[in-house]
């Protein structure tokens, strides 16, 4: 493992090599995102709203058990501003700048299981074809894009010096 992570080197996404400097828009839009929902988690209005999505996972079933539902969403809330202050000072400094991709990552892929674990989530339709459903489903699949912004800024803020695809 040592050898491993002596070849990785860190860098702030939007300063690789090549047309990086897009990858600015992304860290800011997810910066946006998880400042929003973040601070939506500490409301009566969303901690109900996600109790289902939490109460049926079987990765985060147990926090309402220990935390309660209000608490439960507190701490994800915790956890999502974190998020966007590790995504912020990403574009600073280049381990921030993994350590905010990753966490980002990490959270949508978490929430992209609820359409595994959640009810009526994805109904079968009339030919047993799965389909979205309106209001949890359609929810749910932004995650899919915010997951691919956030495994772009992980990609581009961890380099494999092994690997050295950079034209030099």
């Amino acid at each position: 493992m040592t050898n491993f992570t002596k070849d990785l080197h860190f860098q702030v996404a939007e300063n690789g090599a090549g047309s990086f400097s897009s990858l600015a828009l992304l860290r800011w839009a997810l910066v946006v995102v998880f400042i929003w929902f973040g601070g939506m988690k500490f409301t009566a209005y969303e901690a109900a709203g996600i109790a289902p999505f939490i109460e049926h996972s079987p990765i985060m079933g147990w926090l309402h058990a220990l935390l309660g539902i209000r608490g439960a969403s507190s701490l994800l809330g915790v956890i999502e501003l974190s998020t966007a202050a590790a995504l912020i000072l990403g574009a600073f400094h280049p381990i921030c700048s993994a350590l905010g991709a990753a966490m980002s990552a990490a959270t949508y892929l978490i929430t992209l299981t609820f359409f595994l674990s959640t009810p009526g989530v994805a109904e079968a339709t009339a030919g047993g074809f799965p389909a979205i459903s309106a209001v949890p489903g359609q929810f749910l699949l932004k995650d899919l894009v915010l997951l691919a912004a956030s495994l772009s800024l992980l990609s581009a803020s961890v380099q494999d010096s092994r690997l050295s695809i950079q034209g030099s």
